[in-house]
């Protein structure tokens, strides 16, 4: 999507849509305002109405979109409204949004540029028949500011979010026999062309680490298991202590020997939406030459059956020395990120670890498909996250972890199992990943009702992958730790 931000009042192009975007009660005039009344519009969050273009005005359409209340509008609701403008007109035969705002200040402008190009997002790689009437026929936003370098300056930073916001939906979104854990590793390898250091440590090496813990997942795929770190060092002083962020990264999940049920299956090919998110966030934090020292671990797995494929009741030894009862083969996120977590911090030393990752089914059970459960050992550390994440659109809900659930994780013969059971199973899951903090400051993202969304209830990400925690994790790191 081409962004362009021009004076109000510009010369409209013949093929334009022209969209204004209204508060809730806001006056309208003429062919407006009988418009308004006879369809009951009122400029409520998310209304849309199509007007027949009054004289004077050179739109090929017209379309009134509605911000809400004046006194509760954010920047957020801009963008909302924008990507729903966007979603109005985008297969209209027309070429050209035009934006008109109420505020048209470079924040907004920026932000409304923003919903934009979130809303305009499609994974088409593999369409080849669709109808051409289906088919988004909108290739341009222009977007009115009082002024528009200063609006071109504000949206700089938001274009890289939106950017990284895509590679993660990209990834998320590619099937399983294309995005395996030797592919996933070379496209994240390939952003060093925007200054990360990425190094892909495989099989072998992480033998010799000891991550018999991650490794025992991919046992039973033909692909081999990667570990790849992707650095960011972007602070004054490169040596400083950096933030870590840890991503579970299982490019399919059949439930290994404790096989998952046929329907539904093909979906888990998003199961590795955590280190997607953990990439997407690299990629931002690069893309707009961010200001902090930021380590991200993906931990690239398949969990598949085989001859070879890890049983239950096998018991393995993680990279940290503690031995693993396994119960269930399907509780194999946790296994991923018990290695990956403990060599982020024993090699990095990091102020504190966030991991994201597709965990479990239980977390949707308790919170649905429209917040995530956050886990932490840190007051400080989950409240900036659910700042972030109420800022950003991207909710979080504190979850508890209660220590008389601990022993629900304790092995008859090993250090630990995998898996305590049915009852409270995310909070016991988010208590297996904390036995490999090793103290350190650390948060849990469960993310598994928001990393794919069908259908999609938020304008700025249509139906499938959403890019979930890019945007709450960059928002975070800007306002806490960068210096």
């Amino acid at each position: 999507m081409d962004i362009e931000f021009v004076a109000a009042g510009a010369a409209l192009s013949p093929k334009t849509a022209l969209a204004r975007l209204v508060y809730e009660g806001a006056a309208l005039d003429g062919v407006l305002g009988q418009a308004a009344a006879a369809s009951r519009f009122t400029g409520a969050k998310g209304q849309t109405l199509d007007v027949l273009a009054p004289s004077g005005v050179e739109a090929a359409r017209l379309v009134l979109v509605g911000l809400g209340k004046a006194e509760a509008a954010d920047a957020l609701g801009v963008e909302h409204a924008a990507a729903t403008a966007y979603g109005a007109v985008k297969a209209s035969g027309l070429t050209t949004l035009r934006l008109e705002l109420p505020d048209a200040s470079a924040e907004l402008a920026a932000r409304a540029a923003l919903g934009v190009r979130l809303g305009s997002y499609r994974f088409d790689k593999y369409r080849t028949k669709e109808p051409a009437e289906k088919k988004p026929s909108v290739v341009k936003a222009e977007v009115a500011a009082s002024d528009g370098t200063a609006a071109l300056a504000a949206f700089t930073p938001l274009a890289a979010l939106a950017d990284a916001v895509a590679f993660t939906r990209d990834l998320v979104s590619e099937p399983p026999n294309v995005l395996y854990p030797a592919e996933f590793a070379a496209r994240v390898k390939a952003l060093e062309s925007l200054g990360l250091e990425v190094e892909v440590l495989g099989e072998a090496e992480m033998m010799k680490l000891g991550m018999g813990s991650l490794l025992g997942v991919g046992q039973g795929s033909v692909r081999d298991s990667q570990l790849a770190i992707m650095k960011w060092y972007g602070a004054a002083d490169k040596t400083a202590q950096p933030i870590a962020f840890v991503g579970k990264g299982v490019c399919f999940d059949t439930g290994g020997i404790s096989l998952k049920p046929p329907e539904g299956m093909e979906d888990m090919k998003w199961d590795m939406g955590g280190a997607g998110a953990v990439a997407g966030l690299m990629h931002v934090l690069a893309g707009r030459k961010a200001k902090v020292n930021a380590i991200g671990i993906l931990g690239l797995v398949e969990n598949m059956p085989d001859g070879n494929a890890q049983r239950p009741g096998d018991v393995v030894t993680s990279m940290s020395g503690q031995t693993i009862e396994i119960i269930n083969t399907d509780a194999e996120g946790r296994l991923v990120l018990a290695d990956a977590i403990w060599y982020c911090q024993d090699r990095f030393k990091p102020k504190f670890m966030v991991d994201l990752a597709t965990l479990t089914g239980a977390i949707i059970v308790a919170l649905g498909n429209d917040l995530a459960g956050c886990y932490s050992n840190n007051e400080e550390l989950a409240a900036n996250l659910i700042a972030a994440s109420n800022t950003e659109g991207e909710p979080l809900w504190r979850m508890p972890l209660p220590a008389q659930y601990d022993k629900n994780i304790d092995s008859m013969i090993a250090d630990v199992k995998n898996t305590g059971g049915r009852p409270g199973g995310s909070i016991t899951a988010a208590m297996f990943i904390q036995r490999f903090t090793n103290g350190v400051p650390w948060a849990h993202l469960d993310i598994a009702g928001t990393a794919w969304k069908k259908p999609s209830t938020i304008p700025t990400s249509p139906e499938g992958a959403t890019g979930y925690g890019v945007r709450l994790l960059n928002r975070m790191v800007a306002e806490k730790y960068e210096g």
